[in-house]
This record gives C-alpha cells, sequence and structure tokens, in this order.
C-alpha cells in the first residue's frame, strides 16, 4: 500500500519501541504526576508535534543530512543536548515546591504551568533530537519498496506518530493515576519533578558526547 511492505510487522514493531521508556515518557511522566492528567496529555501531544518534523525531514531526505554531515550532526546534536540540560537544572532546581493554594479537598496541588509551555517543551524535547532522525532514516525504509517516493515515508511516519501518541496518552494517564494513589501532586510531584529533572540531565551529557 502507497509502496509500503509487511505494515503489520511494522505496526508491532513500532508499538514495542514506542513503549519502551526514554526522555519522552520521563518528560509526560512527570508532567502527569506533578501536575495532572491534562498537562500529561498536552505534553504527550506536544512530543507528537516534535516526532511529525523528524517523519518529514526522512521523507525530504533531511535527516540523510545529519547522518552524512558531521558538522550538522554535531550542531544538532549540542543544541538539543544544551536544550535538555537547561530543561533538567529548571526541573532539578527550580525554587520552592510549586505548589498552590489548596485544592478544596483539604489538600494541596502543585501550579499549573501554561498549556502552551508544556506543548512547546514536549515538541522540542523531541524535535531537537538528531537520534530521533536517524531512526527514522534507520528504521522507515525497511518497511519501504524499492523506487517508492516519499508518500510511503510520510505514510508509515504518520503510523508510526499516531501510535505513539496513543502509547504516551496511556503513560500520562497512568502516571496521574498513580500520583492520585499517592495523594496528588503535592510532595510527590515535587520528588518525581525533581528525579526527572535529574534524569534529563544526564540524558542531556549523554547526548552531548554521542557519535
Amino acid at each position: 500500500m502507497f509502496g509500503t511492505h509487511d505494515l503489520a510487522l511494522f505496526v508491532v514493531s513500532g508499538l514495542l519501541l514506542n513503549i519502551t521508556p526514554g526522555q519522552d515518557v520521563a518528560y509526560i511522566v512527570s508532567r502527569s504526576a506533578a501536575h495532572g492528567l491534562r498537562d500529561g496529555c498536552v505534553a504527550a501531544l506536544g512530543i507528537g508535534a516534535g516526532c511529525f518534523v523528524h517523519v518529514f525531514a526522512a521523507a525530504l531526505g533531511l535527516s540523510a543530512i545529519l547522518a552524512t554531515s558531521a558538522t550538522a550532526f554535531l550542531v544538532v546534536k549540542l543544541v538539543g543536548a544544551a536544550y535538555l540540560v537547561w530543561i533538567g537544572a529548571v526541573m532539578l532546581l527550580g525554587r520552592g515546591n510549586g505548589r498552590a493554594p489548596s485544592d478544596g479537598k483539604g489538600g494541596e496541588r502543585l501550579a499549573r504551568v501554561p498549556a502552551r509551555k508544556v506543548f512547546t517543551q514536549g515538541f522540542l524535547t523531541n524535535a531537537l533530537n538528531p537520534k530521533v532522525a536517524l531512526f527514522f532514516l534507520a528504521f522507515l525504509p525497511q518497511f519501504v519498496d524499492a523506487g517508492s517516493g516519499s508518500m510511503a515515508f510520510l505514510l508509515l511516519g504518520v503510523i508510526f506518530t499516531v501510535n505513539g501518541t496513543l502509547i504516551n496518552l496511556l503513560w500520562a494517564w497512568s502516571a496521574a493515576r498513580l500520583s492520585t494513589m499517592f495523594g496528588g501532586g503535592g510532595r510527590f510531584g515535587v520528588w518525581i519533578k525533581r528525579a526527572v529533572g535529574a534524569l534529563f540531565v544526564s540524558f542531556g551529557l549523554r547526548l552531548a558526547l554521542a557519535d
């Protein structure tokens, strides 16, 4: 269909890859646990939007530039690494506990972050990761017929991203439920946020040192 083959195998493989936790999942879980299901879902949608950047790049052949140009890869890598370290530092070292007034049920909740900011951070977390671009460049062609045009790459990329977004929304829901079991945002959300902040710093440093 549209120059693709083994579509069922592609879907299964994509779902297994999306289930595997990484920096995208870490960001979604931290937002959902600290600020509620809404923020987790917004983060998941932002990451999905960032993934489309890599889909179009693969379809247009731009990802090949990152694979063949050491300079291009270095620039994108350093920008992405710096962004991850910055986001991690903000989450890890942010002043105060981020709490807002009582939720009206005798408990405290973390202050909400504007949805636009959550979406943008999720988008950039994915879009600025050159390894995702190289992943699409390596993974998608395995399911594209020889001589097929960009439509095949776009179709597979959309399928992969939609399935990944559904998985990420499930991560957001699970994190929100777990947070509720521990009494909502409050102290639990603060420590989740700090733990993920430290994880993001490590992700950024690891990306900066990647070949």
